[in-house]
């Protein structure tokens, strides 16, 4: 489930995309205020100055290259492929990947200083940062009429599926977003005359020692934004860009692998490749029928132009290469299996996280080996699929695991915010778990009244539950969950981490290995 933003989205207008997402509930007033005040300082950004445009090569690193990569990438029946047998066909998607990085490490610091003027004036007028972004923003800006879509269609059409009643809603939100990224720079803008700041850098790379990380790129009124922070701040979108170009070179590897192979079984029988390929695999191909190319063609028609006639021999084209790709899958499994194969390209290993669990839900031993903390929201469906995968995890591991349980409600789900602030009312009467669980069994039916009577059902004091809920004692709370959860890079949910490192998927296997992996380790629990 996408996490979206819910206030000023800084993408490139992309209609269709915009459409769909006009279907998404709209978040609660106060939900997710430090995702919207990190929009707000993004919106309003400046672009990198002159100077930092002219940066060096060297300015250009990304810090992207945890480990160097290893001068063999791989082994094939002791053929070795090397890093630059690759690098022909990697070294161009790998740099746009990374400059990702090189352009977000030139507006964080904009973004910090942004982020920073917006808290303290919300402290000095005693209100929340969703508050100040009301008045200030969103409360100024004129709201897109049918006409303004209109106007933007027909200037953008060619780039737009579908008809303009489809695309309205979409259209409508983006230039809604647009006009709030222009208010907040002009709000940023006078928040930078008002309060003092000091851009004591204007050009800066990656940080790798302690010396370096404490360097100061900024004061907004005496307090410090050193290179370190930008650093802590881009780790998660380095890892993400780190795992992009593991899967383009993967990808590339095994291209050569599978040539390799290739060639190595013709030179054996003395052949080409190409009568390898025509002996092994033309008798495995089988002829795609007439009923075929018709029955591909009745299962998609409405997304076709033309009627069968005109379609089929495209269609029978496009399956007659699918059943040679599948043949060709299987020939490569073949001679993968009977080859001694070594592979040297190691994947990105996840960040390490310092995650705090203090006072919040937890079961098991306290100083287990193995900290489970997981990010959940109360409506998600895959959070209620991952709950028996842990559980079953905990009673295997016994004593060796704790589990942490943190918010993160996704703006998507209407009920999910109360849902996680009813869950704190429980976990206030030492019944966290058994209440959980009943949201979790039930989360089609989440409004108050529900939370509510589900409260009587986990035997809690209504009276005391039903006030906590009702004044939203526990607002700041789930918004502090939320908060570091954004700061570790969450952007969908359940996000579980084991000792500090986000597990890359949430099924059993892979979550026992990672729980393997860290006792063999002995990695230290965070």
């Amino acid at each position: 489930m996408k996490r979206l933003l819910t206030l000023l989205l800084f993408a490139v207008v992309a209609c269709a995309d915009a459409a769909a997402q006009a279907q998404t509930p709209p978040a609660t007033n106060h939900q997710q205020q430090s995702e919207q005040a990190r929009a707000v300082a993004e919106k309003s950004a400046l672009p990198p100055s002159p100077s930092a445009a002219a940066a060096t090569k060297e300015d250009e690193n990304c810090g992207c290259e945890s480990k160097s990569l290893p001068a063999t990438l791989a082994v094939v029946n002791g053929a070795r492929i090397t890093a630059q047998d690759i690098e022909a066909q990697t070294k161009l998607r790998v740099s746009e990947l990374q400059q990702q990085v090189v352009v977000a490490r030139k507006r964080e610091l904009d973004i910090q200083i942004n982020s920073r003027l917006l808290k303290a004036e919300a402290g000095k007028r005693s209100l929340s940062q969703g508050q100040l972004i009301e008045a200030e923003i969103i409360a100024r800006v004129k709201e897109p009429t049918e006409a303004d879509a209109l106007a933007f269609y027909e200037k953008n059409k060619g780039r737009i599926q579908g008809e303009f009643k489809m695309v309205v809603p979409g259209i409508i939100n983006y230039l809604r977003a647009q006009r709030q990224g222009e208010e907040a720079q002009k709000f940023a803008e006078r928040l930078r005359a008002t309060y003092q700041v000091k851009v004591l850098a204007e050009t800066f790379g990656p940080s790798f020692t302690a010396a370096e990380r404490a360097r100061v790129l900024a004061e907004v009124n005496g307090a410090r934004i050193t290179s370190g922070d930008i650093e802590d701040s881009l780790r998660p979108l380095i890892f993400h860009v780190q795992q992009q170009v593991y899967d383009v070179r993967r990808q590339e590897l095994e291209s050569r692998v599978i040539d390799t192979l290739l060639t190595q079984a013709a030179q054996k029988r003395n052949i080409t490749v190409e009568a390898l390929l025509e002996a092994d695999l033309a008798p495995k191909v089988p002829k795609v029928e007439e009923t075929a190319a018709r029955d591909f063609y009745e299962q998609n028609k409405e997304r076709m132009i033309g009627d069968f006639a005109q379609l089929k021999e495209q269609i029978t084209q496009h399956l007659q290469q699918r059943e040679i790709e599948k043949a060709e899958t299987a020939f490569a499994e073949q001679l993968r299996r009977a080859a001694t194969l070594q592979v040297y390209l190691e994947t990105p290993e996840p960040p390490l996280y310092v995650i705090s669990t203090d006072a919040r839900p937890s079961k098991g031993n306290p100083a287990a080996p193995i900290t489970i903390i997981e990010f959940t929201d109360y409506q998600c469906q895959s959070c209620a699929a991952a709950q028996p995968v842990i559980e079953k995890l905990a009673s295997e591991y016994g004593d060796k695991v704790r589990l942490v349980v943190r918010n993160f409600p996704l703006p998507q789900h209407r009920n999910a915010l109360k849902a996680a602030e009813a869950a704190e009312a429980a976990f206030e009467q030492n019944k966290f778990w058994e209440y959980a669980s009943i949201l979790m069994q039930n989360q089609s039916a989440l409004e108050i009244d529900k939370l509510k009577e589900y409260a009587t059902r986990a035997g809690l004091d209504r009276s005391k539950f039903d006030a906590a809920l009702d004044s939203g004692k526990f607002a700041a709370q789930v918004q502090r969950d939320a908060d570091d959860g954004m700061r570790f890079g969450i952007n969908a949910t359940p996000a579980i981490f084991v000792n500090g490192r986000q597990a890359v998927s949430n099924d059993y296997e892979t979550l026992k290995a990672t729980i393997e992996a860290t006792l063999k380790n002995g990695a230290a629990k965070k």
